[in-house]
């Protein structure tokens, strides 16, 4: 049968009539009702001649005229029956339950008229016009062959179109409702057109079955040999089994045998079947590395901190920036009263601001072109909004650039942060709430060093503050590793190399680093700004670290591509200031929980305000003169642990 099947779609690729017939989206309605008007005039018929050839048989004898005049109301009530039931405006290779109901509930209404015209052509004549026995058997021959139609045409789009058009064979991974949904909808699709050929179950009560027709087998040894008999080119995930399993495992056995994965939006995303309109499976769509890292959604204390932002004026400083621009996205749903966005980008700020216009047109914004190192336009800029809460993004993050510029690293990320602490403190900002990085834990380059100090500042800034004043602002501090999708992290960077044909390139074989999304780490960064009372510094669960060269590998193979072969993997070496691990907590911290079982409090080593003032402003001297290893040398003075890796700075550590 798959041989016939395989050549009669040859002939039919290659013939031009043939070809356009098959690949029409749907035959117009009026082709469907003069479909059924013919269907019936032929059920009406065979029930005529079985009503009498079989049960009596007897021959028929009737006068032309009585013929013709039964034919002809018969064709004007069915016909209305149609139209009041609307049996022609389903599209026929979608035809299913519903259908089945529309044809016999028109051709159960046909009958109940006929027999009504009988009951009054007997009242007024005493004769009927319809032979009883014609009309019973017509309700199941009509039935039958209407649905038949329809059936047909599916089983025919299903058993040729579905190959002319080179269909994706694919597995459905989950057999609950979710699975079955998209099951439903494969079958509908005109856009991409798959071929649903079995689902999968990884229960442990598994039970042999069959759902819509195809197969349900066992995730299990048997598996993959299967599938490769069957063809399956792809398995596509249900929203609900992505939360059921764990994403960056469960799904390895299929890209370890290269076998593309496809995940689905939740059902109620989908759009549904219309009278004309087939159903869409845009959304289908490659699974994503970041889907794969993803973790179980946060819940954070919503009433809280909507009480919280509510009304408020809140500053957000890198607002254009990955993390910056996630925190304003959320920080709208809790309705403050000014959303003040400061960046001194100015195309990514324009654009920013101009999609938030569109997106959120009730809401308040205004963009602010500034620089956190100029101290004077801060001033001018805190006057003005007087914000009440300010969330510090803005600052300098590429760890080779910062090696090579520590001077710009100690302005942008020190003094940035000074400033904006200092005009917190001169403008009775209520919170600030500072981004920092688990590069500033026992540092090896410039980057991390220069945030650590910066955390150093506003920390012993409060501690200064609240001996006299407990009400003063409250400086918090959150802590996280690498954000996925981050401006300038390495899932964007590997994402282009495999574009470009690679190689992928990969600094150390053993390199691992912790990952959590934009979403995950601004969620954290909001409910820690809540919960602080000063001087804390946040540290965020990251999960488990990711090697950076499995997470290569599995780009390559979620691209359809086997790494090392069809995309080679390079080693280049670590970079100046890098390590083959980052630390939330150096040695000497502890952490204590919160009421948040996702985010702790680093105890960390407090520094004399006054001291550590004098260090940090010689600090931003040195950085003006351009003198790199004199500013440093600074560095190293005001942390101790930070202890250079593959950098010539290692010389000021000996």
């Amino acid at each position: 049968m798959g041989k016939f099947v395989r050549k009669l779609n040859e002939r039919i690729k290659d013939n031009k009539v043939l070809s356009h017939i098959v690949t029409m989206q749907y035959l117009p309605r009026w082709t469907v009702f003069l479909l059924d008007v013919f269907l019936s005039i032929v059920a009406y018929a065979i029930s005529h001649y079985l009503s009498f050839a079989f049960l009596d048989g007897a021959t028929v004898a009737e006068t032309v005229s009585s013929a013709k005049y039964r034919i002809l109301i018969f064709i004007f009530v069915q016909a209305l029956s149609f139209i009041v039931f609307r049996t022609y405006s389903g599209v026929l290779r979608y035809s299913g339950f519903v259908d089945a109901y529309k044809v016999l509930s028109s051709v159960l209404f046909t009958v109940v008229v006929l027999f009504l015209i009988n009951l009054v052509s007997w009242n007024s004549y005493g004769m009927t016009f319809f032979y009883t026995r014609d009309v019973i058997i017509y309700l199941f021959v009509a039935f039958v062959l209407l649905f038949s139609l329809r059936m047909f045409v599916k089983t025919l789009f299903e058993l040729f179109v579905m190959n002319v058009a080179s269909a994706k064979r694919v597995m459905i991974y989950g057999t609950k409702s979710a699975g079955v949904a998209i099951a439903k909808m494969l079958r509908s699709s005109v856009d991409e057109r798959y071929k649903l050929v079995g689902f999968i179950d990884d229960s442990e009560d598994f039970v042999p079955r069959v759902i819509l027709g195809v197969r349900v087998y066992k995730l299990d040894s048997e598996l993959l040999p299967r599938m490769q008999k069957l063809g399956v080119e792809s398995v596509i995930v249900s929203p609900m089994k992505m939360q059921e399993i764990n994403p960056a495992v469960d799904l390895d056995i299929f890209l370890n045998n290269n076998i593309n994965i496809l995940s689905a939006p939740y059902v109620s995303m989908w759009k549904h079947v219309t009278d004309n309109e087939s159903p869409k499976i845009s959304e289908i769509k490659s699974v994503e590395i970041e889907d794969l890292l993803e973790r179980p959604a946060i819940h954070i204390d919503l009433e809280n901190l909507e009480a919280f932002l509510k009304e408020s004026v809140v500053l957000v400083t890198g607002a254009a920036g990955s993390i910056g621009s996630e925190l304003v996205r959320q920080i709208i749903k809790y309705s403050p009263r000014l959303i003040v966005l400061l960046d001194q980008a100015e195309s990514p700020l324009h654009d920013f601001m101009q999609d938030l216009l569109h997106t959120y047109p009730n809401h308040k914004f205004t963009s602010c072109i500034a620089d956190v190192r100029n101290r004077k336009r801060i001033d001018d800029v805190m006057d003005l909004y007087r914000p009440d809460v300010i969330y510090h993004a803005a600052a300098y993050k590429h760890v080779p650039l910062m090696e090579d510029n520590p001077s710009e690293s100690i302005q942008a990320n020190v003094m940035g942060t000074k400033n904006m602490a200092d005009m917190a403190v001169k403008y009775d900002v209520k919170r600030f709430v500072m981004v920092s990085t688990d590069k500033a834990v026992n540092p090896t380059n410039i980057m991390g060093a220069s945030k650590r100090i910066a955390e150093i500042y506003v920390q012993s800034l409060y501690n200064h503050l609240v001996k006299k004043n407990p009400n003063c602002t409250k400086f918090i501090t959150t802590r996280f590793g690498n954000v996925l999708g981050s401006n300038g992290s390495v899932i964007p960077y590997f994402k282009k190399q495999i574009e470009q044909g690679g190689p992928v390139t990969v600094t150390h074989p053993e390199i691992i680093r912790y990952f959590m999304t934009i979403p995950e780490a601004c969620q954290l960064v909001l409910e820690a700004g809540l919960m602080g009372n000063g001087g804390e510094i946040f540290i965020f669960d990251m999960g488990k670290p990711v090697k950076i060269l499995d997470l290569a590998k599995k780009m390559i193979r979620l691209a359809g591509y086997k790494p090392g072969v069809d995309i080679k993997i390079a080693f280049t070496g670590l970079r100046p200031g890098e390590k083959l691990y980052e630390e939330l907590l150096n040695k000497k911290e502890k952490t204590m929980p919160t009421s948040n079982d996702k985010i702790m409090i680093a105890k960390v080593q407090e520094f004399d305000y006054n001291l550590i003032k004098d260090e940090i402003n010689l600090l931003i001297e040195y950085s003006y003169l351009g003198k790199d290893f004199l500013t440093v040398s600074q560095m190293k003075k005001i942390v101790p642990e930070f202890i250079s890796k593959n950098s010539p700075y290692e010389k000021l550590d000996i």
